[in-house]
């Protein structure tokens, strides 16, 4: 189980000095959020500092991953990677079709399951991203390949294309690509779980 610790203190700086003590780590080795407690009557607000430690969440993903290896039957490898911003994590099995599932659905499941998990438990929201034999990598390259194409299009007919529903982070995907060219706009229309992109000529 993960735990979150918690310290107080009179300034943001003082419940830091005091936690990174406490612990001995560095504070890049945490994940925190702060807050103010309330005031008491004739006392003054102070500040409270949640940590949660990245090594103890490394140990609950692999413990997390072993379970599942077990209930699933299948030898999964994993490779886990800390990023500025989030955690990444790679599988391999000795059957990555079974791991990814259709159209990546039981891999994504894995990934909304972990972070559920440890929201839960913590409180704390972690990016999370699963990839199964670098899968998503593989479809994000084709799929950027493609958004390029309807791009070049655009450009050259001046036609807006309406892109098939999407999910959000693909949508994200697609407008930093777009963004890219000057001549070219996008516009995300329609309502959840239909929600799609058109992307158009610029008209002066």
């Amino acid at each position: 189980m993960l735990k979150v610790k918690e310290y107080i203190d009179k300034t943001e700086e003082l419940t830091f000095e005091q936690c990174l003590s406490d612990l001995g780590k560095e504070k890049n080795d945490l994940y925190f959020r702060i807050s103010e407690t309330e005031a008491k009557l004739f006392k003054s607000k102070k500040v409270k500092l949640e940590v949660l430690e990245k090594s103890e969440v490394i140990s609950y993903i692999k413990t997390f991953l072993s379970e599942l290896s077990d209930k699933m039957n299948l030898d999964i490898k994993s490779e886990i990677k800390e990023n500025e911003d989030r955690i990444d994590i790679i599988l391999v099995s000795d059957n990555n079709g079974i791991l990814i599932g259709k159209d990546g659905r039981t891999m994504n499941s894995i990934q909304h399951l972990l972070r559920q998990s440890i929201s839960i438990q913590t409180g704390f929201n972690l990016k999370i991203m699963v990839d199964v034999s670098n899968y998503k990598e593989k479809q994000n390259y084709f799929f950027e390949k493609d958004i390029k194409q309807i791009c070049k299009e655009v450009l050259d007919n001046h036609i807006e294309v309406k892109l098939d529903p999407m999910n959000s982070y693909k949508r994200r995907m697609v407008h930093q690509l777009v963004s890219t060219y000057n001549e070219l706009e996008t516009e995300s229309l329609g309502e959840e779980p239909q929600r799609y992109i058109v992307i158009r000529y610029k008209e002066n």
